[in-house]
């Protein structure tokens, strides 16, 4: 049977169980699904010294670094939310590992960069990047609100103010991406994501960067109002610069040129933009929000499935199927769900938690760097060599929509 049959049958067995299903027995589904892949992530996924492994390529197996401090956030915050659900120490534990190595990169002895995070990006990018930064420091907040240990949260602050005073440029609602890491220079001028653009703008170079909702976070730690007055400003901008399918195409990694979008840097800004809701209760950062989770029912095939690499036109290169993606999606459509602006988004929904349950490797699986993960693929080829990497953020990001959906389902049994 094809390959692709053969999981939409594995997909439609799994989805007629669940619809079925008591709360008690989807509760415990979900709870076995939260443990085992939190288990992975706590022993395959994180080194010994509590950095991401990030892509494992499955035709070398061999792990390689690609964003570390990025992805390593992903799995704290991850296995934060897995710990809150099994009360596993060991996940916990390991929480903090990660949580360790990351502070770690904090500078101390440079005259220009004293305060931020060495943050490099990697795979050919040797710059410090902002959303490596910001979107990586929500599981170091979320870390020191459950251990009440400020380190983790007073590292990502300092990093968080360097930034607001070297990068934000307020009149536009936009920060600087990209820092020199040995000169302490701001790119203003040359994107290191578009090295073959001979002109450059402002908004090649620069972006809002609410990935993370950093500075709400901030604000939330510290109590100081400006970090509060920034993060709304930042969603804002993000309302202003939507575009009328809902999404920001003018900012990296979109491609409006080609009309390719990235499958989850709309759902990044959809998400600060429910933080700024739940903040402030402005019907326009919901209004937004819920027009980007729209846009995403398209995307979303009959089984569940959302390709990495996709268009406006709703089409999409059919070879990599991005399972962090459909977890996050799957999150956004049971925030506004519960937050009475999820019209349309229940079977959405549904196909998501589906897709997620069923495509786990089994704990049982001969090759312990995916024995109990959650499936997340990325395909590229250079030249005749085909790569096939495994991605950590599959289970980072199935930890915390199963996670979600586990309290979702409690709260409604409850009379």
């Amino acid at each position: 049977m094809h390959l692709r049959c053969l999981s939409s049958l594995f997909l439609l067995v799994a989805c007629t169980r669940l619809a079925s299903a008591s709360p008690d027995v989807l509760s415990a589904r979900l709870r076995e699904a939260i443990a085992t892949g939190g288990t992975y992530a706590a022993n395959a996924l994180l080194d010994p010294s509590g950095q991401s492994r990030c892509d494992y390529d499955l035709l070398t197996g061999q792990w390689a670094p690609y964003e570390p401090a990025w992805h390593t956030g992903q799995i704290i915050l991850g296995l934060v939310e897995a710990h809150k659900i099994t009360g596993d120490p060991h996940l916990l534990q390991r929480a903090r590992d990660a949580g360790n190595w990351w502070i770690s990169l904090e500078i101390t002895d440079h005259p220009k960069l004293k305060g931020m995070v060495r943050a490099i990006h990697g795979a050919g990018i040797n710059n410090i990047i902002f959303a490596t930064v910001s979107d990586g420091t929500a599981g170091l907040f979320a870390l020191s609100r459950l251990t009440g240990d400020p380190r983790y949260a007073d590292v990502s602050t300092r990093a968080g103010a360097w930034m607001l005073r070297h990068l934000y440029v307020p009149a536009q609602g936009v920060f600087y991406d990209a820092v020199d890491p040995d000169s302490g220079e701001v790119l203003t001028e040359r994107s290191p994501f578009w090295p073959e653009k001979k002109q450059q703008v402002l908004t090649d170079v620069a972006r809002p960067n609410n990935e993370g909702s950093l500075y709400k976070d901030m604000y939330l730690h510290t109590g100081d109002t400006r970090y509060r007055e920034v993060f709304l400003a930042v969603c804002d901008s993000l309302v202003a610069k939507q575009g009328p399918e809902g999404l920001w195409m003018e900012f990296t990694p979109n491609d409006a040129s080609r009309g390719r979008l990235h499958p989850r840097f709309n759902l990044w800004y959809a998400e600060s933009l429910l933080e700024g809701y739940e903040l402030t209760r402005d019907p326009r950062y919901l209004a937004a929000a819920r027009r980007t989770l729209v846009f995403y029912t398209k995307l979303q095939k009959k089984n569940g499935t959302i390709y990495y690499e996709n268009f406006l036109n709703g089409t999409a290169t059919e070879n990599s199927p991005s399972g962090s993606t459909v977890a996050f999606a799957g999150l956004l459509w049971l925030r506004l769900i519960q937050l009475g602006a999820g019209e349309g988004f229940e079977q959405p929904l549904e196909r998501s938690l589906q897709w997620v349950l069923a495509n786990r490797y089994p704990a049982t699986h001969p090759d312990p760097n995916l024995a109990g993960g959650f499936f997340n693929l990325r395909t590229s080829a250079r030249g005749p060599l085909l790569r096939l990497h495994h991605r950590d953020i599959g289970t980072a990001f199935a930890l915390r929509f199963l996670a979600a959906y586990y309290h979702h389902v409690s709260a409604s049994a409850k009379p």
